[in-house]
């Protein structure tokens, strides 16, 4: 599995959350941060169009920014390994992290998109703390607009159904593609002549067998109704005033930091990564 490629503006997004994120990140013990609808919508917009399942696992892994690099790194060292080989990983190498970051390691890219803006990554979860029905609610504005301007569409890869809500599932239930794009187009009016087919790509399709089941993959996400995060068949009702006792219904453990047990999967030479990665997308082409 390699990384999946980000669009360089989407960066451009990112670093415009940054500086609010640092001025408005809260010291424990204070009251939950508020952000405003339009601040929302700029915290949101990289992952909006994310599809459901995908997108409930990161709004509660965002909650847990502490784990999020090491994450990546476990994920970037490990990204030779798909399917039954990652997941029979994760659980031998015992990791420390909550698991709904675990949850996320066989998406490289997205751990790496979250590690390299850990202000935008603590604002988001501190959103999603303290108020995710409005954080669920900047999400349906965003994907009414890029649906409204002709961006958000059923492909072979999603499938987005309109009504009350929009709703953007995989197409597959045990496949997930990442989508890429850029905020700052796609939730704009598109301009004369661009091509409005071609503003959201995805990346290769990630496959989530019943090795990924205890993560909450058997049954991850977002009940718009009532504005409810759906991790493992759960509700998952972590909040800004319990954030330090709850603890979700996993099927996986955390395990304390001191108790790791030494990885049993060597992280193998960048090189030999990449010449692996290669071989993966030629097997999926053919």
């Amino acid at each position: 599995m390699k990384h999946l490629p980000i669009a360089p503006t989407l960066f451009l997004a990112f670093a415009l959350t940054s500086a609010t994120a640092r001025a408005q990140a809260p010291l424990p013990g204070q009251n939950p941060p508020s952000f405003s609808p339009a601040d929302l919508d700029r915290i949101v917009s990289p992952i909006a169009l994310y599809p459901d399942p995908l997108l409930a696992q990161v709004f509660a892994a965002a909650t847990y920014p502490d784990d999020i690099q090491e994450a990546a790194s476990w994920a970037d060292g490990h990204s030779y390994l798909t399917g039954d080989s990652l997941s029979a990983a994760i659980v031998d190498d015992q990791l420390p992290w909550d698991p709904s970051v675990q949850a996320l390691l066989p998406f490289p890219s997205v751990l790496d998109m979250m590690a390299r803006d850990m202000a935008w990554t603590q604002q988001l979860g501190d959103a999603v703390l303290a108020d995710r029905g409005a954080v669920m609610d900047s999400v349906q504005r965003l994907r009414r607009q890029a649906s409204t301007y002709g961006y958000l569409r059923s492909n072979a890869q999603v499938r987005v159904t309109s009504g009350p809500y929009i709703e953007i599932m995989p197409v597959g239930p045990a496949y997930l593609a990442v989508p890429l794009y850029d905020p700052r187009i796609v939730f704009a009016p598109p301009r004369r002549g661009f091509p409005v087919s071609s503003a959201i790509r995805f990346g290769p399709r990630v496959r989530l067998g019943a090795g990924f089941a205890p993560w909450g993959w058997s049954e991850s996400r977002l009940a718009w109704p009532s504005r409810t995060m759906i991790i493992n068949r759960t509700p998952w009702t972590r909040s800004w005033s319990n954030r330090r006792t709850y603890v979700h219904p996993y099927a996986v453990r955390r395990f304390p930091t001191g108790q790791r047990a030494v990885e049993r999967h060597e992280l193998r030479p960048r090189e030999e990564r990449s010449r692996n990665a290669r071989r993966s997308n030629d097997r999926r082409r053919n």
